[in-house]
Protein backbone atom coordinates (compact mmCIF):
# COMPACT_ATOMS: atom_id res chain seq x y z
CA UNK A 1 0.00 0.00 0.00
CA UNK A 2 1.31 3.43 -0.91
CA UNK A 3 1.26 6.47 1.37
CA UNK A 4 2.09 10.13 0.84
CA UNK A 5 5.70 10.76 1.81
CA UNK A 6 6.23 14.38 0.80
CA UNK A 7 4.37 17.26 -0.73
CA UNK A 8 6.85 18.86 -3.16
CA UNK A 9 6.84 22.55 -4.07
CA UNK A 10 8.87 24.08 -6.86
CA UNK A 11 10.66 27.24 -5.78
CA UNK A 12 13.15 29.72 -7.21
CA UNK A 13 15.05 30.20 -3.91
CA UNK A 14 15.25 27.02 -1.82
CA UNK A 15 16.75 28.66 1.27
CA UNK A 16 14.16 31.48 1.34
CA UNK A 17 11.33 28.98 0.87
CA UNK A 18 12.78 26.73 3.58
CA UNK A 19 12.91 29.63 6.03
CA UNK A 20 9.26 30.53 5.35
CA UNK A 21 7.84 26.99 5.50
CA UNK A 22 9.95 26.07 8.56
CA UNK A 23 8.46 29.00 10.48
CA UNK A 24 4.98 28.55 9.02
CA UNK A 25 4.70 24.86 9.92
CA UNK A 26 7.15 24.40 12.79
CA UNK A 27 9.23 22.10 10.56
CA UNK A 28 12.97 21.59 10.43
CA UNK A 29 15.27 20.50 7.60
CA UNK A 30 15.80 16.71 7.52
CA UNK A 31 19.37 17.48 6.46
CA UNK A 32 21.23 20.68 5.64
CA UNK A 33 19.55 22.58 2.82
CA UNK A 34 21.29 22.60 -0.54
CA UNK A 35 20.83 25.33 -3.13
CA UNK A 36 18.54 23.05 -5.16
CA UNK A 37 16.70 20.81 -2.66
CA UNK A 38 15.63 20.40 0.95
CA UNK A 39 13.15 18.19 2.76
CA UNK A 40 11.39 19.67 5.80
CA UNK A 41 9.97 17.42 8.50
CA UNK A 42 7.81 18.11 11.56
CA UNK A 43 9.99 19.17 14.49
CA UNK A 44 7.79 17.31 16.96
CA UNK A 45 7.44 13.87 15.38
CA UNK A 46 5.92 12.08 12.42
CA UNK A 47 3.90 13.78 9.71
CA UNK A 48 3.86 14.69 6.04
CA UNK A 49 7.16 16.04 4.80
CA UNK A 50 7.38 19.18 2.65
CA UNK A 51 10.10 19.06 0.03
CA UNK A 52 11.30 22.19 -1.76
CA UNK A 53 13.00 21.80 -5.11
CA UNK A 54 14.62 24.37 -7.34
CA UNK A 55 12.39 25.10 -10.33
CA UNK A 56 12.41 27.59 -13.17
CA UNK A 57 8.78 26.98 -14.14
CA UNK A 58 6.39 29.88 -13.53
CA UNK A 59 3.94 29.92 -10.63
CA UNK A 60 0.43 28.86 -11.65
CA UNK A 61 -2.33 31.40 -11.03
CA UNK A 62 -4.79 28.57 -10.34
CA UNK A 63 -2.61 25.60 -9.42
CA UNK A 64 -3.98 22.12 -9.86
CA UNK A 65 -2.26 20.97 -6.65
CA UNK A 66 -1.78 23.01 -3.48
CA UNK A 67 -1.45 22.66 0.29
CA UNK A 68 -4.44 22.99 2.64
CA UNK A 69 -3.45 24.03 6.16
CA UNK A 70 -6.10 23.31 8.79
CA UNK A 71 -7.13 25.75 11.53
CA UNK A 72 -9.41 24.75 14.40
CA UNK A 73 -12.00 27.50 13.93
CA UNK A 74 -12.54 30.97 12.46
CA UNK A 75 -10.54 32.73 15.19
CA UNK A 76 -7.63 30.32 14.77
CA UNK A 77 -7.85 30.74 10.99
CA UNK A 78 -7.70 34.54 11.27
CA UNK A 79 -4.75 34.37 13.69
CA UNK A 80 -2.86 31.93 11.47
CA UNK A 81 -3.49 34.01 8.34
CA UNK A 82 -2.14 37.07 10.17
CA UNK A 83 0.91 35.10 11.39
CA UNK A 84 1.64 33.70 7.93
CA UNK A 85 1.37 37.16 6.35
CA UNK A 86 3.82 38.47 8.97
CA UNK A 87 6.24 35.70 7.84
CA UNK A 88 6.05 36.81 4.20
CA UNK A 89 2.89 35.24 2.78
CA UNK A 90 0.46 37.46 0.90
CA UNK A 91 -3.27 37.44 0.31
CA UNK A 92 -4.31 36.28 -3.16
CA UNK A 93 -7.15 38.05 -4.95
CA UNK A 94 -9.08 34.82 -5.58
CA UNK A 95 -12.04 35.13 -7.91
CA UNK A 96 -13.37 31.64 -7.17
CA UNK A 97 -14.46 32.13 -3.53
CA UNK A 98 -17.93 30.70 -2.84
CA UNK A 99 -20.52 32.84 -1.03
CA UNK A 100 -19.53 31.56 2.43
CA UNK A 101 -15.94 30.29 2.15
CA UNK A 102 -14.24 28.18 4.78
CA UNK A 103 -10.83 28.95 3.28
CA UNK A 104 -8.46 31.86 2.69
CA UNK A 105 -6.08 31.73 -0.25
CA UNK A 106 -2.52 32.89 0.40
CA UNK A 107 0.75 32.71 -1.52
CA UNK A 108 4.14 31.97 0.01
CA UNK A 109 7.11 34.28 -0.75
CA UNK A 110 7.74 32.19 -3.90
CA UNK A 111 4.17 32.74 -5.12
CA UNK A 112 2.97 29.17 -4.43
CA UNK A 113 -0.71 29.28 -3.49
CA UNK A 114 -2.05 27.50 -0.42
CA UNK A 115 -5.23 27.64 1.65
CA UNK A 116 -5.89 28.10 5.35
CA UNK A 117 -9.08 26.18 6.17
CA UNK A 118 -11.51 26.81 9.05
CA UNK A 119 -12.29 23.17 9.89
CA UNK A 120 -15.21 24.13 12.15
CA UNK A 121 -17.06 25.83 9.29
CA UNK A 122 -20.52 24.28 8.57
Amino acid sequence: MLRVGSAVLGVSDVRRAAAFWSQALGYVPREEAADDWVVLVPADGPGVQVALGLSDSPVQEQPRVHLDLYAADAADQAAEVERLVSLGARHVDWDLYPDDPDFVVLADPEGNRFCVIDTSHG
